[in-house]
């Protein structure tokens, strides 16, 4: 597959060695070369050379454009005069000096202390700026603006996610109190898993982000509008990780995503791969978030992790995360980030794909996974009453009880 920043990346790569070449040749040539030389490269370029080439060296790309058709008709040494350095076209922001402060006023109102400017909710493209600031007297054109904002620092950004909100002051304590119990876990040879949910996802010829490689000029087709397919649905896929093994299991449910869906995959991952790889183990370690399906608040997780603990003979010991670092999760990173790149440019078309695509999921760390469909109905508003959980045989921690806490088979 071609991944974005792959393309990206190469980009890079061709502007930095066009750099070094117009730095070489760009002494030993006058105007009239340089402009020669740089149309040369980016006709040999094709298709977007012209972009590139002028990133490379500072030259307009209408001058390569011009300088492009001159050399198309006419192949022989040009005999035009040379301007004598300085001369030219001066640049605007010698004409209008106050045009880079205007400009960044736009595009960044908050910092220069005016947040309510109009294009403060607009998506800012080069046109825009380009429009309003000729409606504020300047003379200016959209390629400039983009030439302008490179100039001043400026480039097209995306979202990044580092804000986690406000953190529970024992945050570092659980994550501590967490970590010396996977090691207690582990030097006991007992498994440790980590669990969580992945987000829905539609099934049907729906757009699925990603490339991957296919004929020239032959994309996938897939539906306009992402409504819900009424056959196909969604599906939920939840999934354990084992992080000493570094293999997993994923449930794909098609209906709710509710606790007892999450502790049903777990039933799954034991009979299925778990006590065939610890055939001695009488507990087990899961950690999860502190929310979702398998929330520390929720009743019916501890209901149902009884019922578990009863069929297997296992004592279940459970550590969540602390509030707002779910995605330290090992299972985001280690299994979930890798199927999402494995699926990446690919319509989840049907359950066989989902799974096929899960469970094909490999890594050069040696990761496995196995998946199936659970096609088991899951209601919603299930209701645990106090005398349900007063019956749960649970001892709970002296740190942190209602994050840490174990159930014990009940006798």
């Amino acid at each position: 597959m071609v991944m974005g920043d792959d393309v990206d990346m190469e980009a890079e790569d061709i502007i930095e060695t066009l750099r070094k070449k117009f730095v070489r040749v760009a002494p030993v040539l006058d105007e009239r070369g340089r402009r020669v030389w740089a149309a040369a490269e980016a006709e040999a370029l094709g298709y977007g050379g012209q972009g590139l080439v002028a990133k490379a060296t500072g030259l307009a790309r209408t001058t390569l454009y011009r300088e492009g058709v001159r050399q198309a008709k006419d192949h022989q040494p040009s005999v035009e005069r040379i301007r004598r350095v300085g001369g030219g076209r001066k640049k605007l922001t010698i004409h209008q000096p106050e045009l880079r402060s205007a400009l960044e006023a736009l595009v960044d109102p908050t910092t220069r202390g005016d947040p309510e400017n109009p294009l403060r909710w607009t998506c800012l493209s080069t046109r825009q700026l380009a429009a309003t600031l000729t409606a504020q007297g300047y003379r200016i054109g959209r390629q400039t603006v983009a030439h302008l904002l490179a100039e001043l620092g400026y480039s097209l950004q995306g979202n990044c996610k580092t804000t986690e909100g406000t953190s529970h002051r024992d945050r570092d304590a659980q994550f501590h109190y967490i970590h010396g119990q996977v090691q207690a876990f582990q030097g006991r040879g007992q498994p440790v898993v980590s669990v969580d949910t992945k987000k829905k996802e539609l099934v049907g010829d729906f757009k699925n982000g990603g490339q991957e490689w296919r004929p020239k000029g032959n994309p996938e087709r897939v539906r306009t509008y992402d409504f819900v397919d009424k056959v196909l649905g969604k599906v939920n896929p939840y999934g354990v990780y084992d992080p000493v093994a570094n293999v997993g299991w994923v449930s794909v449910g098609v209906d709710h995503d509710t606790a007892e869906f999450a502790v049903e995959t777990l039933r799954r991952w034991w009979e299925k791969m778990g006590r065939v790889r610890y055939p001695a183990a009488t507990e087990v370690l899961v950690t999860a978030d502190g929310g979702g399906s398998n929330g520390s608040r929720v009743r019916l997780w501890k209901v149902a992790l009884q019922r578990l603990a009863n069929e297997t003979g296992l004592r279940i010991t459970v550590g969540h995360f602390p509030p707002g670092t779910s995605k330290w999760n090992k299972i985001e990173h280690r299994m979930f980030r890798h199927i999402s790149m494995n699926w990446r440019g690919k319509p989840l078309v049907s359950h066989e794909v989902i799974v096929n695509l899960i469970a094909s999921t490999t890594t050069q760390t040696g990761l496995k996974i196995e998946a199936e469909m659970d096609h088991n109905l899951y209601p919603k508003g299930l209701r645990v009453t106090d005398e349900e959980l007063e019956k749960i045989n649970m001892q709970t921690a002296d740190f942190h009880g209602e994050w840490n806490y174990t159930i014990l088979p009940s006798t």
